[in-house]
């Protein structure tokens, strides 16, 4: 099993902390992907950027078949959703 090393929200900084910060304020916690992609704040900054514009903003798929899609990508992940 591969292994990637995080940041908890104890050990962030800088843009880290704010993107953290954020992610706490919005849903109460730091979600796992967040945290994968913490190695690299620009990156995390960019996954949630591009996250929030396919599933929060208004585009060609509706909402029920956005979340449809997300459920059946986290149990193909074999994911919690």
């Amino acid at each position: 099993m591969a292994h990637i090393t995080i940041f908890n929200e104890l050990e962030a900084s800088g843009p880290l902390k704010q993107l953290y910060d954020a992610a706490l304020s919005r849903a109460g916690c730091v979600a796992n992907i967040i945290k994968v992609t913490s190695r690299d704040a620009a990156t995390a900054h960019a996954s949630i950027n591009f996250y929030v514009s396919l599933m929060k903003k208004e585009n060609a798929l509706s909402k029920p078949r956005k979340e449809m899609l997300a459920a059946v990508v986290s149990n193909i992940n074999d994911c919690y959703y």
